[in-house]
């Protein structure tokens, strides 16, 4: 199992926002979730969950192997960034 430096942990963290929020964009265009945001952000949050799991299996490590500091700043980021699309639909 690899232990992750911040800046690894960081670059996962940015290249998920990226790849959400693109999601997101994708989605909001062409698809039935457009009048239930509840609907769009359980599908976003599992995407999250979802790729964040195979990035770090990727880097041989895994979510249940970090510290709990560095989950709780995977999950206030998440929150943020479902925050953030929320808010970019409601406009």
């Amino acid at each position: 199992m690899t232990i992750l430096t911040e800046k690894a942990i960081e670059e996962i963290l940015c290249y998920l926002e990226r790849v959400i929020a693109n999601l997101a964009k994708e989605i909001i265009k062409n698809s039935e979730f457009q009048n239930d945001f509840q609907e769009l952000e359980n599908f976003l949050s599992n995407q999250f969950d979802i790729r964040l799991e195979n990035l770090l299996r990727f880097k041989d490590s895994s979510i249940h192997h970090l510290e709990s500091g560095m989950k709780n700043r995977m999950i206030q980021r998440k929150k943020e960034l479902l925050g953030e699309i929320k808010n970019q639909i409601e406009g």
